[in-house]
Formats: structure tokens, sequence, C-alpha cells
């Protein structure tokens, strides 16, 4: 199923740009990693043809690179209101991975009548137990992902051998995976280079790792959530949430239910089919209670 543009969001005198997917109803928002793309979502919208899913590029990657400061959560909010509006949809079922939870949870704590569920795909609850201390700066957190981000590139195929030595995505290698990594890649060769921008991966990365603000965005949270926990994390190896972790963080929330994706690590569990049913799956059950 092919993604269609949606007209470009006025954001702070820019434009943000958005995908959509399908026609249907009800609508859904599909919230990107933090140094992702709207490139992260079409296998699951390739699962979704009856209901309309839209996935923006988030201030700062992608087509939204252009969208300078301030970056932060806040911002992502103010933006994805703006977005929810010019597509005339008061209340959507929202749907996160990894940054893009987090961004949805704090979606959904500053504005409940907007967002009727929430679908959390190894991402949105804090990182580390409760009580514990935080688990460090975000390039601890991503890795070579972070790295990447200020490295140039000679030409397309050195970037996608970049990602076929990734541990976790190069098992997985294949057409959807290639489109996602090609699809990140902006100027010219020799000085290819990711369009995520730096500085918003760092400021968004210093958000995301604070463990109290994110625990107390999270007990905000009044819509119902389903959190998808993949079983291997960033690196194919120490998952990023323990069944442990997350379990007892999702007992301070309402209406939630948790499940682990089997055989999936942090991007399998959306670029991957067996990932991608499962999200497609939450999300589906999650609009039929729309």
């Amino acid at each position: 199923m092919q993604s269609a543009e949606r007209p470009a969001v006025p954001a702070d005198g820019s434009a943000l740009y958005a995908a959509q997917w399908g026609a249907g109803t009800p609508s859904v928002l599909a919230l990107h990693g933090i140094t992702s793309t709207h490139m992260a979502w079409p296998e699951v919208a390739n699962r979704l043809p009856d209901v309309t899913l839209l996935a923006p590029d988030l201030r700062g990657r992608g087509r939204s690179a252009h969208l300078g400061g301030p970056y932060g959560f806040a911002t992502h909010v103010a933006d994805l209101v703006a977005l929810l509006d010019s597509a005339g949809c008061e209340r959507v079922v929202v749907v996160g991975h990894s940054m893009g939870g987090f961004v949805a949870v704090a979606l959904a704590a500053t504005h409940p009548d907007r967002v009727s569920r929430l679908v959390l795909v190894d991402g949105g609850l804090p990182l580390g137990r409760p009580g514990e201390e935080p688990v460090g700066s975000i390039d601890d957190v991503l890795g070579p992902a972070a790295e990447r981000l200020s490295m140039t590139f000679p030409s397309r195929d050195a970037y996608r051998d970049f990602w076929r030595a990734h541990p976790a995505l190069g098992p997985i290698w294949g057409p959807a995976v290639e489109r996602y990594v090609d699809n990140d890649l902006v100027g010219q060769a020799p000085e290819l280079h990711p369009s995520c921008s730096e500085a918003a991966m760092r400021t968004d990365g210093a958000e995301l790792v604070d463990h109290a603000a994110a625990a107390a965005a999270l007990v905000r949270v009044t819509a119902p959530i389903s959190f998808l926990r993949a079983e291997r994390g960033l690196l194919d190896a120490e998952p990023l949430y323990p069944e442990e972790t997350a379990a007892r963080w999702l007992n301070t929330g309402p209406g939630v239910d948790s499940s682990t994706v089997p055989d999936t690590n942090h991007y399998s569990v959306v670029l991957a089919d067996h990932g991608a049913d499962a999200v497609a799956a939450a999300v589906l059950g999650a609009s039929r209670v729309h």
C-alpha cells in the first residue's frame, strides 16, 4: 500500500511533513523513534488497510529536518496538535515506537481529549526500574544510531553497509529495511549524511533519559495503554525493558495491557514481518474500542 503525502502543516513559519496511509476510520497517529522517520511505519500500515494512519516526520528528522529548535517533547506535542487539527482528527489512537512512545505519553498527558488509547512499542515507559538511578546519556542508550549522526558517507552503498553491520538490523535485512535506511540519507556524494539533526537528538534524548520527568508524564495519562515489549534491545542483546521493569511501571497506569513480542529486537518489532504483525494487531485492537 502506497503512502500519500499530507499537505504540510505550518509550524513556526515552516512546515511539518506527514505521510498518510489509507483513508478509513478511525484515525491512527504513528510516531517514530529518536533518529528515525515516518518510514518506520510502512510494514505496520500495510497491515491496516481499513484505517487512516498518519505518520509525521518529527521536527528535526526526515522531511521535517529543516524545522529548527526549540526541540523537546513540548514542541513535538504542539506540532502534533497542529497536524491533528489540519487533518480534522478530533480524537485518535496513538502508536509510538521508541522515543515516539515518550512523545505519545506527553501528548496523552497534556491533551487527554485528543487521545483515545496509546499503543507503546518498546518505548514510552521510563528507562530503568522505579526508584533507581537514570540509565545514563542518550549515547549510552543508542550506540551506533547516535554515532552516525556526526558521520558522512561517500555513497548510498556505504550507508547501507554501515547498517548491514548493525547487529539488530543486519539479520533482518531486506527490502523494507533497505527502504527505511535509504530514506534517511540526504545531501550529496561524497558527503551524504543522515537526515536527523544531532541537536534534535540530543535535546530530545536528554528528556528521554530523564527518569523523573518520564515517570511524572506517565502517571498523568488517563487513556488506556497497550505496551508491546521487544524481546531484545537496540543491539539485539539485552532488552531496553526487562520484563520485570515494564511490569512495575505499568502497574502505575490505568487500563494497561502488556505483552512481549517473541523473537524481536528494538528495530525488528516494527520493521520485520512478525513484529509488524503484532503491532498492527495491537493497533487494530485499540481502534476497535476507539
